[in-house]
């Protein structure tokens, strides 16, 4: 709209971009489904459209291959097997399509996502229960990840060759309660342990910089807390994070070990039997210091945004969001990583399939 707009790099939508308009940001296609009453199984695909300059690359991306092994009929206790979310945060394990923000914040965007690797889940039944009824109350819940999760994986991240000998751990623990008034409050706290090697190449100034790690990599650790009170209709969506990896240094000659924090907070608000279809207005705050450690060379990240959104359920399978995003955030394109300010308004139309 205004500010900053020629020198944007918004990492995470490569359609706000000076010559850029429209994106196809996922298409994902899904089987599922029950074998037996101790097995379940999932496969999930997502053909991406990646703009670059004025071509675009296709490709065929593995989300999900994994099985769930229950220890039980009840399923209460259960174990998943392959390439899987990390149980790790709120808002990573929220569905894209539940989610209010068009985005993830950047605090947990850079660090986990899907990886190869076993993860224990429990469940007590009436825990199962409240969590059916925040998703059919269509309460921007997450799926059910356990109220107790323990796994190893990776750390490498989804469809990446293993860099090191090691394996990351992760823990975390979550708890919807449910008030007399019927009231859902959701609070919990996770833990990451790893060491972590990044890919590293040539940067924007024209050299690769080098790794002041051991062989082994960095040490990759986060801690964070989240507290959801569901929209009921008002609701309150918060979380933070503290971590410890890999950064580019100010000359970008090396990648050094250093500490990051940050978070978001969300307020949002549910107005039902509207003329036609379900509202979510929303209004999100996030900060960020730290790096994309995903990312190649992994880039300072700083971060000070401000999101007003509005969500617009026509029906359960269609959706239109309009968010007015005001960006003040690093330039991860650029050779100097200068940061920039600009609003961007962004419309997205999503439909899903049942």
């Amino acid at each position: 709209m205004w500010g900053d707009k020629n020198d944007i790099s918004y990492w995470q939508d490569r359609s706000v971009d000076p010559d850029n308009s429209f994106l196809i940001k996922k298409a994902r296609l899904e089987l599922f489904g029950d074998v037996t009453d101790y097995l379940s199984v999932k496969f999930q695909t997502d053909l991406v459209s990646t703009p670059s300059g004025s071509t675009s690359t296709h490709f065929l991306q593995l989300k999900d291959a994994y099985a769930d092994i229950f220890f039980d009929k009840k399923k209460e206790f259960w174990v998943r097997v392959g390439q899987s979310k990390v149980p790790y945060s709120f808002e990573k394990l929220q569905s894209s399509a539940q989610r209010l923000a068009l985005d993830e914040s950047d605090v947990l965007s850079s660090c986990c996502g899907r990886d190869i690797g076993a993860f224990f889940y429990w469940t007590p039944g009436y825990i199962h229960d409240r969590f059916k009824t925040i998703k059919a109350q269509n309460l921007k819940g997450a799926s059910d990840y356990g109220v107790v999760a323990l796994g190893v994986y990776s750390g490498q991240g989804a469809n990446h060759l293993e860099m090191n000998d090691s394996v990351h751990l992760v823990g975390r623990l979550t708890y919807p309660f449910q008030f007399e008034n019927g009231q859902f409050f959701e609070a919990g706290v996770q833990a990451i342990h790893g060491r972590y090697v990044p890919s590293v190449g040539l940067n924007a100034s024209g050299f690769t910089p080098t790794l002041d790690a051991p062989k082994k990599g960095f040490k990759d650790q986060h801690v964070g807390v989240h507290a959801i009170l569901y929209p009921q209709p008002f609701g309150l969506q918060a979380e933070w994070n503290w971590a410890r990896g890999p950064r580019l240094n100010e000359s970008q000659t090396m990648l050094e070990d250093t500490s990051f924090n940050g978070g978001y907070v969300q307020a949002m608000y549910k107005v039902d039997k509207f003329f036609w279809g379900t509202l979510f207005p929303f209004v999100r705050w996030q900060y960020f210091d730290g790096a994309l450690m995903l990312e190649r060379n992994t880039p300072k990240d700083r971060v000070k945004d401000l999101e007003l959104g509005l969500e617009w359920q026509i029906l359960p399978e269609i959706e239109i969001t309009a968010a007015y995003h005001m960006m003040n955030r690093t330039n991860t394109k650029s050779a100097s990583y200068e940061r920039f300010k600009t609003d961007v308004l962004r419309f997205q139309l999503q439909w899903s399939y049942f």
